[in-house]
């Protein structure tokens, strides 16, 4: 009796099989691929962040396809500091980086970052263009301060806009990495460094593997100089640039480190001068914007998107004049805020946008997490899974910047700036205080104008968030 009841429940269990879907028997779990997408000093100004001015059509056709993040912040409006921050997922006080020419492995060798988290679970991982910091546009075409253990594959694009040097136009004749500078030029995208970089990352894509890819690709503009092609300068004509609006007491009520990244030639341009910056920097950018255009369109050609982590960002923001400020390195909105967005396989948040306070920091723990790796224990971040499926869920973490004053050629003694970014508010403390502290409330002063600080209504907020900024 029991051996024909044995053999019954063999006969059932052959059934059960043999009417299974094959794939269902026999396809292992694919892992997906990663396109991680890093832009060079890119603000916000974009179609899909409501600029009404700036062509951006794919990054926001990206946005429609992902989450948009509306309040994500860097951890330090300053390359190198940046991007050892976000590729490590430590914070600047973790990896000893404040400025462009150390290299985190100096304080912290033997950290394991987010591409090599990759390469180290079976991944094929590969970097086209600017992912750790090298100078714009001197270090074109090198590998400038990479980190070799990272990537298993580099390109390294040179285009034209690094050949027309001595043709563009910039504040102080003979600089522009770090000074305002541009140029339109008459020939295709596919010429200038960021469109032979979209191209070497579309074969990379386009080539026959056996193990999924993390693909980083970053891209030069919209960095000065702003060398774009000039069909992108003639979207924008100068009549049609908007100047900030920068009142005669802006600096009053503030402290003195807020302006130190102010600098007397930018002060000294003209409104013509200034629109035709803007001008060259929305050319720029909606010039990287063809390119991650690029990009997605082979993701879809090659029928790849639906296994693939799509991530977009800035290192930092970036000043258009906002605050009397160009550039980057200041704690306002401008400089501290960047544009994130995140498409990822499965999400539920698609198209919508997420108005909770995420941090570059984050990236690395995001990505991580949606591949299913084990990340490191030390990361400063937290994995933004949850708002990819409720951009509401429930979060209570703060963004928190730093940016320091002082050093260089006078050798002055450091005032280290650090803010907290809640959804309402931003503090900011300059040398824990003693240099002067800062408070806005973005409900009723979305552009920063008037410093809270010191008004006695708001000292429990200020008592709140100056314990948020010690923790």
């Amino acid at each position: 009796m029991r051996l024909r009841f044995a053999l019954v429940l063999c006969s059932l269990a052959a059934i059960v099989v043999l009417a299974s879907p094959p794939r269902a028997r026999s396809a292992p779990l694919r892992k997906p691929n990663v396109l991680f997408i890093a832009v060079d000093d890119l603000n916000n100004a974009l179609g899909t962040y409501g600029h009404p001015l700036v062509k951006s059509p794919n990054i926001d056709g990206l946005a429609r396809r992902g989450l948009r993040f509306d309040r994500a912040y860097c951890q330090f409006p300053l390359c190198n500091p940046s991007r050892s921050s976000f590729l490590t997922g430590r914070r600047p006080d973790a990896t000893g980086v404040y400025e462009n020419a150390t290299h985190f492995r100096k304080n912290i060798a033997d950290t394991v970052t987010l591409p090599q988290l990759f390469g180290q679970h079976g991944y094929y991982v590969a970097r086209v263009g600017k992912l750790y910091h090298y100078g714009v546009p001197g270090q074109i075409g090198t590998s400038g301060l990479d980190d070799e253990q990272s990537w298993q594959h580099v390109v390294n694009p040179r285009g034209r806009d690094k050949d027309v040097e001595e043709r563009i136009f910039t504040l102080v004749p003979g600089q522009f990495g770090g000074t305002l500078s541009w140029l339109a030029v008459d020939a295709p995208d596919e010429e200038f460094t960021d469109g032979i970089g979209a191209a070497e990352a579309i074969k990379l894509m386009e080539q026959p593997r056996d193990r999924p890819f993390f693909l980083a690709v970053g891209f030069y503009r919209p960095h000065t100089p702003y060398v774009a092609p000039k069909r992108h300068f003639d979207q924008y004509p100068v009549d049609r640039i908007q100047l900030a609006q920068v009142p005669a007491n802006e600096r009053e009520g503030r402290p003195a480190p807020a302006y130190g990244s102010a600098n007397r030639v930018q002060d000294a341009m003209t409104d013509e001068q200034r629109k035709q910056a803007i001008q060259a920097y929305h050319a720029a950018t909606s010039h990287m914007d063809a390119q991650v255009g690029r990009l997605l369109a082979a993701l879809d050609r090659l029928k790849l998107r639906d296994n693939t982590i799509v991530v977009f960002f800035s290192d930092h923001g970036y000043h258009l004049g906002e605050h009397g400020l160009w550039q980057k390195m200041s704690v306002f909105e401008n400089s501290a805020r960047v544009p994130m967005i995140i498409s990822a396989p499965g999400m539920k948040a698609a198209g919508k946008s997420s108005g909770r306070t995420v941090e570059l920091v984050d990236l690395y723990p995001t990505v991580a997490d949606l591949a299913g790796l084990p990340a490191p224990s030390y990361l400063d971040g937290k994995s933004l899974r949850p708002l990819l499926y409720d951009p509401r869920a429930a979060w209570t973490k703060p963004a928190i910047t730093q940016v320091r004053r002082g050093g260089g050629a006078l050798n002055q003694p450091f005032v280290m700036g650090r803010s907290v970014r809640t959804e309402r508010y931003r503090y900011t403390e300059w040398a824990e205080g003693e240099r002067g502290t800062e408070l806005y409330d973005y409900d009723t002063d979305p552009r920063e104008g008037k410093n809270l600080a010191a008004d006695p209504a708001q000292a429990k907020t200020v008592a709140e968030l100056k314990a948020l900024l010690k923790r």
